[in-house]
């Protein structure tokens, strides 16, 4: 639970750093490929539609970022989402955006 709703400087640093990594729609796809489970480079080349060096590159920064985690078996590198914070925070901001807006049901009617 946060102590405080409150940002002091660096956690406000710190915040938007995620935020900046996961506002490029190329890395944003390949976190949210990840909300079903493990993905491989592979699985992440061909559902993001871009090149492998570059999942590879945005893959780099959202491990930096600690957006994702991976992890190897045998010879295939398989990426993740490393808690619950992150897929919840991904699920909410889904359902969000994909809810009708307010003003356009009362347009409707």
């Amino acid at each position: 639970m946060l102590k405080s709703i409150s940002l002091d400087r660096d956690e406000g640093t710190q915040l938007a750093e995620l935020f900046r990594l996961l506002g490029e729609p190329n890395r944003l796809r390949l976190v949210t490929a990840c909300l079903d489970g493990p993905r491989s480079v592979g699985e992440l080349t061909a559902l993001a539609g871009i090149s492998q060096s570059l999942v590879s590159q945005h893959l780099r920064l959202l491990r930096a970022g600690r957006l994702l985690r991976q992890h190897r078996a045998g010879r295939r590198v398989y990426y993740d989402l490393p808690d619950c914070h992150v897929r919840s925070m991904l699920i909410n901001m889904l359902e969000h955006m994909r809810e009708p807006d307010e003003g356009e049901e009362e347009n409707e009617s």
